[in-house]
């Protein structure tokens, strides 16, 4: 074994003591293995993670009904995101789920999905603030920076796997579980706040009216968590919507 090699599993397994013989089941070449995505994680180029997110984007397009371009609801989100095709240097792919759901979700490479429930309830302007605030999450590498948590839980979970276990990576069968995880899981306050700043700067440039940033977030607080999935993604929307009336 080379030295970093064994720098690599001390560093891994300090603290961790074995009791018992099952300790001389574990894989040490899976450990390794495991450590080194690890540390690839860490330094993952951004050319590395698109892959991730394009696979991501394919396989939640699959399981969802995308809005055609001569649907009502593709024709609206084509004229809503008319020009959008890039932004600030992001090559963007906005298009609608045919869906009750009442959300939107952005990844880093660009891809940004809005719900037709979503869509049913909103304005031009407040889907224009919505496509804004997504844009900013991108802008500001929120989701890329969750792939980056996820691949880190995921090689130290195989790290203390016992011999046989699964060894790292992302197999069509875990894609769903890492879109929960990079996709699904609740925005914290601090992203929330950072992504509606963006969106606001978005729709000053645009010349859209400011005022749909705070409508679009009253809306959603007075559909309640029951209703609005967004709610699960994303910090109540009360605070948020005072916040951006005082900056307005």
């Amino acid at each position: 074994m080379k030295r970093r090699d064994f720098v690599l599993l001390a560093t891994m397994f300090s603290g961790v003591s074995f009791v018992n013989q099952a300790s001389a089941q574990f894989n040490w070449g899976r450990a390794l293995d495991a450590g080194r995505n690890l540390l690839q994680s860490e330094t993952i180029s951004d050319s590395e993670l698109r892959v991730y997110f394009d696979r991501l984007a394919a396989n939640s397009d699959r399981q969802n009904q995308l809005a055609s371009s001569t649907s009502p609801y593709g024709q609206r989100i084509a004229k809503l995101s008319e020009g959008l095709s890039s932004y600030d240097g992001l090559t963007l792919n906005i298009r609608a789920y045919i869906s009750s759901e009442v959300n939107a979700f952005a990844m880093a490479n660009g891809v940004i999905r809005v719900y037709s429930g979503l869509m049913d309830r909103f304005t031009d302007d407040e889907i224009r603030y919505v496509i804004g605030h997504e844009i900013g999450h991108v802008q500001a590498g929120h989701t890329k920076a969750r792939i980056q948590t996820a691949l880190r839980t995921s090689a130290l979970r195989n790290a203390v796997a016992s011999a046989g276990g699964t060894a790292a990576g992302v197999a069509d069968s875990a894609l769903g579980s890492l879109f929960e995880q990079v996709v699904r899981s609740k925005h914290s306050q601090a992203n929330e706040n950072e992504a509606d700043d963006r969106a606001l700067a978005f729709m000053r440039e645009k010349q859209y009216p400011l005022q749909a940033c705070v409508s679009a977030l009253e809306k959603l607080e007075g559909l309640g968590g029951n209703n609005a999935s967004w709610l699960s993604t994303h910090p109540s929307p009360r605070e948020r919507a005072d916040r951006i009336r005082a900056q307005i």
